[in-house]
């Protein structure tokens, strides 16, 4: 193994100072594109073709579909945090997080194989959870390697190629799954691009290192009371929590019924087709602000600007589809919203890691605010579905995406320990 040197406590748990090179960003956000492309083939695409198959008689495929994703969005909350947490206390000759790392892309990759071959329903949402467990215990190991080794002046930046790296990966697994040639097939293509992306990172850039002895004594009941995190005692975290949170709900609402509104708002002929120009639109937009956003940030030396601005554009965009019930209001809100929620993906990403509390909890901290990305995709279905069937259509959802949105760009003025 090369790159940078392993170093032992204090280096471990002190904030980092020396500039991480591209080498390193590069290998980071493409181990970041693999946990990703090892989800989104089959939440895209594999899942939806296998319920199809293994629905049984009298049992609708999309009934099975929300069972199966909803089993793995709960195994998914509690998972980010608790390897966190359990990559916090690893001692190994291999460092804090590449054991997660490597060994959540195995298991992930693993499940995936288990899934092609899955001839049951139980059986297929046993390994889509698998698949959660596995890869959240990947996610959270390379998500906490950024506030452990990037000083807080690069963070916007790498936050930007982990951002950019998040969207290709998505693109990458629908891609495999797709031109794979069936659904074993696309689960076995996911599995072995989420390993071999993942080598670069594990095999050439040594972690840093804790001894045995820097570790508190383990009990049930400290590490079980370490999940909760005192918004008293640490405010800016909870203030940016919230803000992600709010931020993701309002977007995750304005996504959640995209199809149904060209179909049923502004009568596309083809929906399906208008859903992936609006999808190009909005991912080119994203990836040509995510990573300008976070060199800018970390030029500027400031994080809220960029955060209250982005969820700002995403507001006004998504109050667009509420207003401007048109092919052309839908095409510009798509692109608002790719500029604002690339700009919002690494900056405040960037923020976050600034205002963690403690730097032995880093991997714990950032799985609980991990939960402000996965829980959104949770809450936004409970909410949409009875204000589109009885509280005014569309045009009230998106304002309710638009309202919830911006309060949570405002709220990010409430942190006061990051400028």
């Amino acid at each position: 193994m090369s790159g940078a040197g392993a170093a032992e406590t204090p280096g471990a748990l002190a904030d980092p100072a020396a500039r991480v090179g591209r080498g390193w960003t590069a290998a980071l956000a493409l181990a970041n594109g693999a946990v990703w492309a090892g989800w989104y083939g089959p939440i895209q695409v594999l899942l939806a073709l296998q319920a199809a198959e293994l629905a049984p008689p009298g049992t609708s495929k999309e009934s099975v579909l929300a069972w199966v994703t909803g089993l793995g969005a709960a195994v998914s909350l509690v998972a980010n945090p608790l390897f966190g947490a359990l990559s916090d206390r690893t001692a190994s000759r291999f460092g804090r997080r590449t054991p997660w790392i490597a060994a959540g892309v195995l298991g992930g990759a693993a499940a995936l194989c288990l899934l092609a071959a899955a001839r049951s329903v139980a059986a297929m949402a046993a390994g889509w959870c698998l698949v959660q467990l596995a890869l959240n215990a990947a996610f959270a190991a390379v998500t906490a390697a950024v506030p452990d080794r990037v000083p807080h002046a690069q963070r916007g930046t790498v936050g930007g190629w982990l951002g950019a790296a998040q969207f290709l990966g998505v693109v990458a697994g629908t891609g495999l799954a797709s031109a794979a040639g069936g659904i074993a097939a696309g689960y076995v293509a996911c599995a072995v691009f989420t390993v071999l992306a993942t080598l670069p990172y594990v095999l050439r850039y040594r972690d840093l290192r804790i001894g045995r002895g820097d570790r508190p004594p383990f009990a049930w009941r400290a590490f079980l009371a370490g999940f909760w995190i005192s918004p008293r005692r640490h405010p800016d975290l909870a203030w940016a929590w919230l803000t992600r949170f709010l931020v993701n709900l309002g977007n995750a609402i304005a996504l959640l019924y995209l199809l149904y509104y060209l179909r049923d708002a502004l009568h596309r002929p083809h929906p399906e087709d208008g859903v992936l120009v609006l999808t190009a639109v909005n991912g080119v937009l994203l990836l040509a602000t995510v990573v300008v956003g976070g060199v800018w940030s970390d030029r500027t030396g400031r994080r809220k600007p960029f955060v209250l601005w982005s969820g700002v554009i995403m507001a006004v965009a998504t109050a667009l589809l509420a207003g401007w019930q048109t092919w052309p209001g839908a095409l510009v809100a798509a692109a608002l919203l790719g500029v604002g929620f690339g700009v919002f993906t690494s900056v405040d990403f960037a923020l976050l890691t600034d205002v963690l509390p403690a730097a032995a909890d880093r991997g714990k901290d950032l799985g609980i605010v991990n939960i402000a990305n996965s829980l959104p995709q949770v809450a936004a279905p409970a909410l949409a579905a009875p204000v589109v069937t009885y509280l005014g259509g569309y045009p009230v959802l998106y304002l309710l995406a638009a309202g919830t949105g911006l309060a949570g760009a405002l709220l990010v003025r409430r942190i006061r320990g990051v400028e």
